[in-house]
Order: C-alpha cells, then sequence, then structure tokens
C-alpha cells in the first residue's frame, strides 16, 4: 500500500503527536506512524511539567487534561536514611517558587495523555505500524516503508520528521553520529500497592547504599531501584527474594507489600543513556526529542524537552509549508539551532546531578546527604534554580 502525504512523523510519542496536532492546525497533510496498537505500556515517562502545561492551555486542551485521572506534586522530596542514622527529609526542589500559570508537576499516565492529543487532531495515525526502512531517492529521504499485520505500508512525503525514541530505527538507517556522554547509573522500574498512610507526591529515599524513587499514582506506587550502571545483573543473580528485601530494608513502609513482586517479568531495566547527535537533520528528514538527544531520567524532563523541540520544529516546518515548498535542509537546521542551548544546557546539570547526587547514593554504602542537596534545603531561594530547569526549561516555546 502506498500513502502520500506532506509530512511523515515516525513514532507515536509525546513529540510526534504534538507536532502533528500543530501541523494539522495549519493545513498540512500529516500522517503519523505508531509501531504499537494502543499507547498503554508501563513505565513510560509520566511527568507533564509547567512548560508542557502551559502549552496545553494555549492549544486550548488544558481544561480537558485537568479532566484525566491525575496527582499533583509541587515538591520533590529526597530522604536519607541509613542503619541508625536518620539523615532528615531535603525538599531541593519547590515548583511553587514558580511565577507560572501552573506551579507543580501533573503526574498523569502518558496514554491518557497521548489518546488526548491523537483525539484533539486533525493528522492520520497509523497504529500497529512499525517502520523498518528509510527511503531515500540520491541523497533525499522522501519516505520510509514500515511493516503492519495487512502487509508492508510504503509512505512518501517529501519531509519525515522521526519521533521513535532513543532506540529510533529512522536515526539507525541514516547511520547519523552523536555524541555519548555516558551514565552512571540504569533504572530497576516496578509497581507496588499504595497505602492512604503512605508518603504522597514525588519522594526519593537513600537508604543503606540505596536510592529509590517513588511515583505517587493514586492507589499504587511506580517505584524506581536507582542502580550503579549494570546493576540490574548483580541484583537479578541474586535472586527475587534478596530484591524484595532490599526494598523493604530500605524502604520500611512498603514491608508489608513487596510479596507483589512474584517474578521478574514485572520489573523492568531503563538502560540510561545520555547522547546527542550532531547534526539533527538531512535533506528531507528532521530527528527531534530523545531520537535527536537522549536524556537521562534525571528531573523527569525528557518528555517535555521533546515536546519544546516538536513546537519549535512546527514552526519552521509549518512556515516553510506556506511558503509553498517543504522546508529546506538549511531551514531544518535552524530547529536544532534553536534547540541546541537547551538540550545542551539541560543535559549538563544531569550530568552533575547524576556525579553529585545519585552515583553517591548507590555505591551500597551508608550515605550521608551531599552539599548541593543541603545548601538547596537550608537556602531556599536556591531552590529556584533547579526547579525552573526542571519545571520550565531554558528556552520555552510556546503556541
Amino acid at each position: 500500500m502506498l500513502v502520500k502525504a506532506d509530512v511523515c512523523v515516525v513514532g507515536g510519542g509525546p513529540a510526534g503527536l504534538v507536532l502533528a496536532l500543530l501541523l494539522g492546525r495549519r493545513g498540512i497533510d500529516t500522517v503519523v506512524l505508531e509501531k504499537h496498537e494502543t499507547f498503554l505500556r508501563d513505565f513510560r515517562g509520566d511527568t507533564v511539567h509547567p512548560s508542557t502545561l502551559q502549552l496545553m492551555d494555549e492549544l486550548g486542551l488544558g481544561e480537558d487534561l485537568e479532566r484525566l485521572p491525575h496527582r499533583v506534586v509541587r515538591q520533590i522530596e529526597l530522604t536519607y536514611s541509613n542503619s541508625g542514622d536518620d539523615g532528615g527529609t531535603f525538599r531541593p526542589v519547590d515548583f511553587e517558587r514558580l511565577r507560572v500559570a501552573h506551579p507543580y508537576v501533573m503526574m498523569l499516565p502518558q496514554w491518557d495523555f497521548l489518546e488526548l492529543l491523537a483525539e484533539h487532531g486533525d493528522f492520520a495515525l497509523y497504529r500497529r505500524c512499525e517502520v523498518v526502512a528509510v527511503n531515500r531517492r540520491e541523497r533525499r529521504v522522501t519516505g520510509v516503508t514500515a511493516r503492519t499485520p495487512q502487509g508492508p505500508v510504503e509512505v512518501a512525503a517529501p519531509l519525515t520528521v522521526a519521533c521513535d525514541g532513543r532506540n529510533s530505527t529512522v536515526r539507525r538507517e541514516l547511520g547519523l553520529k552523536s555524541k555519548d556522554f555516558g551514565a552512571p547509573i540504569d533504572v530497576l522500574w516496578f509497581r507496588l500497592p499504595r497505602s492512604p498512610s503512605d508518603p504522597e507526591g514525588l519522594a526519593g529515599r537513600v537508604a543503606d547504599g540505596r536510592l529509590f524513587i517513588g511515583i505517587d499514582r493514586g492507589d499504587y506506587w511506580q517505584l524506581g531501584w536507582v542502580v550503579p550502571k549494570g546493576g540490574d545483573r548483580v541484583l537479578r543473580a541474586a535472586g527475587l527474594e534478596a530484591f524484595r528485601a532490599g526494598i523493604a530494608q530500605s524502604v520500611p513502609y512498603l514491608a508489608d507489600r513487596v510479596g507483589e513482586l512474584r517474578d521478574w517479568d514485572q520489573v523492568r531495566t531503563l538502560t540510561v543513556r545520555m547522547d546527542r547527535l550532531y547534526r539533527w537533520q538531512v535533506p528531507g528528514a528532521l530527528l527531534i526529542g530523545d531520537a535527536a538527544h537522549a536524556m537521562s531520567p534525571v528531573g523527569g524532563v525528557g518528555i517535555n524537552l521533546a515536546i519544546q523541540d516538536a513546537v519549535a520544529a512546527a514552526r519552521v516546518i509549518g512556515d516553510a509549508f506556506e511558503r509553498g515548498a517543504p522546508p529546506t535542509e538549511r531551514e531544518l537546521a535552524a530547529v536544532q539551532r534553536r534547540r541546541a542551548l537547551p538540550t545542551a544546557g539541560t543535559q549538563l546539570v544531569q550530568r552533575g546531578l547524576q556525579r553529585a547526587v545519585l552515583a553517591p547514593a548507590v555505591t551500597g554504602r551508608p550515605s550521608r546527604p551531599p552539599l548541593p542537596v543541603r545548601l538547596l534545603d537550608r537556602y531556599p531561594p536556591l531552590r529556584t534554580i533547579p526547579t525552573r530547569v526542571i519545571g520550565v526549561g531554558l528556552r520555552p516555546e510556546h503556541v
């Protein structure tokens, strides 16, 4: 089957759907190829930050978003508690210090967010449509070939935009080079029931050389056990009983529920990467979001940074088509020029936090709160810096 469009968006994540929605509103014929049948998948990033909430207002979707089931986080807490030593609870990030319309993070299942965007977008969404090849004529990308249950689909478009994540097929097919910054951590994600007497919101806990991140999802916790790079192999080799015992020791209020983890299929490993393409575009194609720059999970900023990329890209692409032609490679390069500073700056902050806060917390040995955490807690005005980087970003985009 052959499908023709002005723009082919590969990947139905937040960046892909926001881009398609914006292009559709400008009358640009856009198709989105999503390899899964639904958006329902565990352990996707579910933090919708103030900058994205502002964008949803600008798109006229703010009230619809508020009606979806969600939790609100106004502060990020980090508790240190080693055996025989209560190090205290610190609040290095306080979103209420921001002078914005929404001074909080909305914890919203990503599949609900994506369905909302798909429902309100004027574009064609092809599900169960997995891109397997990038098509080119001479040096120019002319579209993609995808695999579906009904057979192969060829999408012909003068512009292809890759929004297909850190394991981007388009990125691999184009052979684009990146600068890899490495990462000292990985994360094991799982869920456990939540009790009304538990803490609320978004909380980190450092205890006896283990670091846990807890995301309050109402009736359950989405939990991340942060480990040294490759540490998941050590935990899995020790067995599930030892895994449950480690959770109970470090997060005592979960001790009565660890039995809910009955096999390793309930635990997903996120291999943390941080990199950035040297070049985000080639003739006929643009890469944005994690396809262009894989982010660390620190601060949960990846989704919001990708959406900012999409807004900037929609402006450049829309202006070009309104002038009567698809964007040139030089015009596409303007997206990278605009988004390079916030991307590099955010990654710099993430790398610093990984070295100063996360790496010391996952050594397996008792640790005390590092100096940056103590300073941010002692001098509340300093919290504005990390809060703004996480909540708003270094160059917020607007519709």
